[in-house]
């Protein structure tokens, strides 16, 4: 035994390493990102031979998964919850077919929208697809958790989801670290996981009988706790990091249920009621356990929460909120020095992607009626000043398909802005239909050759971008390869007038690699001279 000093991020990728972790699975998104990076440094997993390659996106990555629990291996995968969209349908499907080897699912879900463009409870997910759902409270569980959660994906042989925050998965606390256990030999299934509907009717039936097992294992599990010291008028039911916020309000007060593993545990639930006159449910993200814990005592008894009005609707919980709705005094509020300056985020200087909406502001004030439509990347700070370029950002590889539909109804020009990692994780299909129906927009793919938004890691197309496109069916006349600069933005936008002009799909790449990135490759060519 040992402590270290880690991030949530860090102790959950510390457990799935000494859980016997064979292979990490992930597309870099805030605040996931740090899992799969210390797995890829930790020399342990080096010497294991893990596998921990980024993928091409969140399907890519719950499939291949999949396949590894297949064979007989455990398998993490990790992504921030709005990948949680994009790798629904495999997720959903995987508690159908069920697992081999352990297969657990983090989703790093983003109360207050920090670095997302929405919020969203990954919880619903794993309701959905019937699966146990682990949500940890600290590091300790973060770390804790992962041997838990193999061992009950391959006993009840299906996935588990393990949900945490933002706060959790950026914050450090001292994790003590245990036995380590050997990877899973190579045994591949041999059961059915073709999902022929008479197949995944039989499935979906083994899936619903498991529901009790699922539920008894929440019932007796050692991550749910139950406090006594109240006085019965008020119980309150607190889900992963909110029983932190409920401890630091009213210490060892208070009837406490704490819940980090689901189905939520009903008997305790029934007993927590049973000794108190109402319930405040504390948790972090939307009303998932205060709709089901209403739902389970009936109109007659008192639950309250968000949706009541007693925790903001809205935003990540705070030990200020949690105070005020257990009606204790919160503490003085922090104020902010006066008369300092604002410092909105905004491209960093000499980035690339300043001089490529250089060349489009030039557009955009030539041709009022021109729309720029974006994604998801660092370059999304083009919407802001002093480029205020970007008309729409909604989804990753929204931008070319948006383009597309607008010119559909008519509008010219439509232009697509979209960075080079968010092509290949879910552009490439947008680009295909504009070239199947020859739709006049203009693409312009913006290369910093790295995954520049989540600090630099490898971008799945890297030197590929002419030939997917070419492959794709791009007339190659109208796809250019330019380098931005500022020198070069006369150049540019007579490049962008020109294409626009043209009643077709035009792409034009500009490529210079992110100024962070190429800095730090500077910093490491010098020191390996010097060693």
């Amino acid at each position: 035994m040992e402590k270290q000093l880690l991030l949530g991020d860090e102790a959950i990728a510390l457990g799935a390493i000494h859980a016997g972790l064979s292979g990490v699975y992930a597309y870099p998104g805030t605040p996931s990102t740090e899992i799969t990076e210390f797995i890829q440094n930790h020399p342990e997993a080096r010497k294991r031979g893990i596998r921990s390659r980024w993928c091409t996106n969140e399907k890519t990555a719950m499939e291949a998964a999949l396949g590894m629990s297949y064979a007989g291996k455990r398998a993490l995968v990790c992504m921030k919850h709005v990948g949680m969209n994009v790798c629904a349908d495999a997720f959903v499907n995987s508690a159908i077919t069920g697992v081999n080897g352990g297969l657990v699912v983090l989703a790093a879900d983003d109360p207050s929208m920090h670095s997302s463009q929405n919020e969203q409870d990954s919880r619903f997910y794993g309701k959905f697809a019937l699966i146990p759902i682990f949500e940890p409270s600290n590091q300790q569980e973060c770390y804790d958790m992962m041997q838990v959660a193999f061992a009950l994906s391959e006993r009840i042989k299906e996935p588990i989801l393990l949900r945490i925050v933002t706060r959790l998965a950026h914050s450090r606390a001292a994790v003590e670290t245990g036995r380590q256990h050997e990877q899973n030999a190579f045994s591949p299934s041999t059961d059915q996981w073709v999902l022929l509907p008479g197949i995944a009717r039989r499935k979906y039936a083994a899936l619903l009988e498991k529901q009790g097992a699922m539920e008894e294992e929440a019932e007796k599990s050692a991550f749910n706790k139950m406090e006594k010291n109240g006085n019965g008028q008020l119980g309150i039911l607190a889900c992963g990091i909110a029983y932190n916020y409920v401890k630091e309000t009213i210490g060892q007060e208070g009837n406490i249920l704490k819940v980090s593993q689901y189905p939520l545990p009903q008997a305790q639930i029934q007993q927590l009621a049973s000794e108190n006159e109402a319930i405040l449910v504390v948790e972090d993200g939307q009303p998932v356990a205060e709709q089901d814990v209403k739902a389970m005592l009936g109109t007659g008894y008192k639950v309250w929460g968000r949706l009541t009005g007693h925790l903001p609707r809205t935003g990540e919980l705070t030990p200020d909120n949690v105070a005020t709705a257990l009606g204790k005094e919160q503490k003085a509020a922090f104020t902010p020095a006066k008369n300092l300056a604002a410092r909105p985020p905004q491209l960093c200087q000499g980035c690339g992607h300043r001089d490529v909406y250089g060349a489009l502001r030039q557009i955009i004030e030539e041709m009022p009626d021109a729309r720029v439509f974006g994604d998801i990347g660092c370059y999304t700070l083009g919407a802001l000043p002093p480029f205020k370029a970007l008309s729409s950002c909604v989804d990753m590889g929204a931008s070319i398909t948006m383009a597309k539909g607008a010119a559909d109804a008519g509008l010219r020009p439509a232009i697509a802005v979209i960075g080079d990692s968010t092509f290949t994780h879910s552009g490439m299909t947008g680009l295909l239909d504009a070239i199947n129906d020859n739709t006049p927009i203009t693409v312009i793919i913006s290369d910093n050759l790295t995954t520049g938004m989540t600090g630099g890691q490898d971008s799945a197309g890297l030197n590929k971008y002419e030939a997917i496109c070419l492959g794709l069916g791009m007339d190659p006349e109208h796809l250019h390869v330019v380098t931005p600069l500022p020198k070069n933005i006369p150049a540019i936008a007579a490049l962008i007038r020109k294409e626009i002009a043209y009643e077709g799909v035009s792409v034009i790449i500009p490529r210079r690699e992110c100024i962070q990135t190429a800095a730090r490759h500077a910093r490491e060519r010098k020191a390996n001279k010097a060693n």
